[in-house]
């Protein structure tokens, strides 16, 4: 559904894409996540034909991404997403349904059921005069006004309160188990943990992981074991009244069981510690070159 090869975008003698190469199947949640200025919304903008790469090739749907057919079959959301605000909601959707040539009938009962989906009320109100979370929902319905196979969202969910940032999220799930393909970016990696199935990370304009969230673990990860005894052993801490070791492998419990056992004391507890996709994330970015000035 989408082929990325050797992706790159120069502004001037800067470089915000260097080399970006991903595929994303029919019906897959992408996410695609960096530290500001990484080169996520760039990346993001020439998959939607907004801007032209330097070199490589964006493929989505088939076509394209500089081929103006693509956009028929593509709906994209901006991180800011401004509306006409003398709108209502229905009339302002009406407008873009126009726009892609939408049957009137079909835009109307397409338009009042993602409205529905999206339990967006006060359809007839002023769209100057509502709030941050409905006016989001009014951009996502109208990147479906189109019933495009391919969604580009960047932070669908920014800004927003975490009853509607919870909602928009599972809504972006719904929409790739109807067969849609979502590929988007967000800073809360909670929710990109719970809902992509596959992620790249990026950072200084380059993937620097990729994989689902297990893969990227296994990789770029280290889980901890922290090893609880009756006694102090070696490299111990002293907590809640036992004493902690924390150790990287089954190796290193086996020898925390045995120096307790040599003290006259045993093992307790053992907990694992899974390290999150937030934690690599930060390990990561705090491996690459600053990139503050990025745009």
């Amino acid at each position: 559904m989408i082929e990325v090869e050797n992706l790159r975008k120069e502004y001037g003698g800067f470089t915000a894409v260097e080399g970006s190469t991903f595929s994303v199947a029919d019906g897959e949640v992408f996410g695609v996540i960096g530290p500001n200025g990484a080169g996520k919304t760039t990346t993001l903008k020439m998959l939607a034909g907004l801007v032209e790469p330097t070199s490589g090739s964006a493929r989505v749907a088939g076509y394209d991404a500089q081929d103006s057919e693509m956009r028929q079959y593509l709906g994209f959301l901006p991180e800011e997403s401004p509306l006409y605000e003398d709108m209502t909601p229905i009339s302002y959707l009406e407008f873009f349904a126009d726009l892609y040539d939408v049957p009137s009938k079909v835009a109307t009962d397409r338009i009042h059921d993602t409205l529905d989906r999206l339990d967006l009320d006060h359809r007839d109100r002023r769209l100057g005069d509502v709030s941050k979370g409905m006016a989001r929902k009014v951009a996502i319905a109208r990147s479906l006004v189109n019933d495009p196979e391919v969604l580009v969202y960047d932070e669908p969910a920014s800004g927003l309160d975490p009853l509607t940032t919870n909602y928009i999220i599972e809504f972006t799930r719904d929409l790739a188990e109807s067969g849609k393909t979502v590929v988007f970016s967000a800073h809360n990696l909670f929710h990109v943990e719970s809902i992509c199935d596959r992620v790249v990370v990026m950072n200084d304009g380059r993937i620097v992981a990729g994989g689902s969230v297990e893969e990227i673990r296994e990789e770029h990860g280290r889980t901890e074991y922290r090893v609880y005894t009756t006694v102090d052993v070696e490299g111990a801490i002293a907590e809640n009244g036992a004493y902690c070791r924390v150790v990287e492998s089954m190796d290193g419990v086996e020898e925390t069981r045995d120096l307790a056992a040599a003290a006259g004391g045993e093992v307790e507890d053992i907990q694992t510690r899974t390290p999150s996709l937030e934690d690599i994330f930060l390990e990561l970015a705090a491996e690459s070159p600053d990139v503050e000035g990025r745009p």
